[in-house]
């Protein structure tokens, strides 16, 4: 049976679908994790020690196969890229969810798709959006209205306004490191650049964990079962798994299949969300949903015709 799914996955096409099942429902199950592993772990000490591990494991992997090593400039520019990406978007999202359902969390951090098209616009001056572009942000804001605006909300559905804003901030600083990225001299090795950027996110967010005084009076025995298997499951599942699926996606299709992610993971985590921690999914919600999930379609779909990113540019995860 075993040498039966081996010859499967060498089969033309395979691979990829593997790869982007796990992209798929991975990186959208990722937030009902963090939820689950913020409920007794402090929230930067769990996320620091999520990143700084699996960094550790994929670099070393790496190195022990024969991977170049990193100059001290490339350290320095995938630290600060680790900085935005992982420690500042990373870290909003896991202290938002302290206040936000983890399927609304990620519908919110969906419109990263936005914020990556405005910043190139205007950072890196890939010329105006076109009119469908912007009929994407448009929709995608009315959808952000909807879902967070406090005159459409009842007692049950509550969209805490500052969870809202972090996660906001989590998406443009998301996308804000992704556009630097785009002009950064890197690694030869994507996955040797993804682990340094993984490595210095934990380590920022376990100075994070510090500051925020999550060491004192710390107490291990207090972190549930629940707990620690999520956050063994956002280490190896959604970093080092999901990450390196991704990668693989982005050397064997096109920018137009790739970025279909950005609109699944949202359905996923909403759906994992009211199946398994009984988060409210009400009409309100299905119609927000129905326009970011739009708006990110719309802009993928007219960006990459015009050719506007390279797949690198392209959005990853907050997760």
């Amino acid at each position: 049976m075993v040498a039966a799914f081996k010859r499967t996955l060498n089969l033309p096409g395979a691979k990829l679908i593997v790869a982007f099942g796990s992209v798929y429902i991975v990186w959208g199950s990722t937030y009902l994790a963090i939820r689950f592993a913020i409920e007794t772990i402090p929230t930067f000490l769990m996320a620091g020690t999520r990143f700084l591990i699996s960094g550790i494991l994929v670099y070393a992997y790496l190195r022990l196969r024969g991977r170049d090593k990193p100059t001290f400039k490339e350290w320095r520019i995938e630290s600060f890229i680790g900085l935005l990406l992982l420690a500042m978007a990373n870290g909003s999202v896991v202290m938002a969810e302290h206040t936000i359902p983890s399927g609304l969390a990620a519908l919110i951090v969906a419109t990263v798709s936005l914020w990556m098209v405005l910043l190139n616009w205007l950072w890196n001056k890939t010329g105006r959006p076109n009119f469908g572009i912007i009929s994407g942000i448009i929709i995608g804001f009315i959808g952000l209205i909807i879902l967070v605006d406090p005159r459409n909300i009842s007692d049950t559905t509550n969209v805490d306004p500052f969870g809202a804003f972090l996660l906001l901030f989590a998406s443009f600083t998301w996308a804000a490191g992704s556009v630097y990225s785009k002009t950064a001299h890197h690694p030869k090795s994507p996955m040797i650049s993804a682990s340094m950027q993984m490595i210095s996110g934990g380590i920022f967010l376990l100075l994070f964990s510090a500051l925020n005084g999550e060491y004192s009076g710390l107490d291990l025995g207090l972190f549930s079962v629940k707990s620690l298997f999520s956050l063994g499951y956002l280490i190896f599942f959604g970093s080092i798994i999901g990450f390196g699926s991704y990668v693989y996606i982005l050397r064997h299709a096109s920018p137009a299949h790739v970025s279909t992610y950005a609109y699944v993971n949202p359905v996923i985590a909403v759906l994992l969300g009211w199946a398994f921690a009984d988060e409210i999914v009400d009409e309100r919600i299905l119609i927000a949903a129905t326009f970011i999930i739009l708006s990110v379609i719309l802009i993928t779909k007219f960006r990459n015709g015009k050719k506007q990113f390279a797949e690198h540019d392209l959005p990853k995860s907050a997760e």
